[in-house]
């Protein structure tokens, strides 16, 4: 199993194991973090699933879609980092990237 290092709004760092093809938001979610709301459920319609992607690995993720676009364009923390975590699929070239969950907007 990828792991998966999760930096939360305080800074602490804490490293969870990531099943290959959940997505990202689902292994912060399912490993009890409170801070990522992920209120829509994964449905990509809502951006509180917000996190910072290590710029590492920026470039082996996916391009980024025209509807999660404009959604982290309503947040004043997006940045040239910034994806929703419900449309980044953990697979092994993923394994040890980091993450770092965005402030609540």
């Amino acid at each position: 199993m990828p792991e998966l290092n999760v930096v939360t709004r305080d800074g602490t760092v804490k490293t969870i194991e990531a099943a290959a093809d959940v997505s990202v938001m689902e292994a912060i979610r399912d490993s009890g973090f409170d801070e990522l709301l992920a209120l829509c459920g994964g449905c990509c319609s809502c951006a509180t699933c917000h996190v910072y992607v290590d710029p590492a690995f920026a470039a082996a993720l996916p391009p980024i879609s025209e509807d999660e676009s404009d959604l982290l364009d309503g947040s004043p923390h997006r940045s040239e980092y910034s994806r929703l975590s419900c449309q980044v699929m953990m697979v092994d070239a993923l394994a040890g990237m980091q993450v770092t969950i965005a402030p609540e907007d």
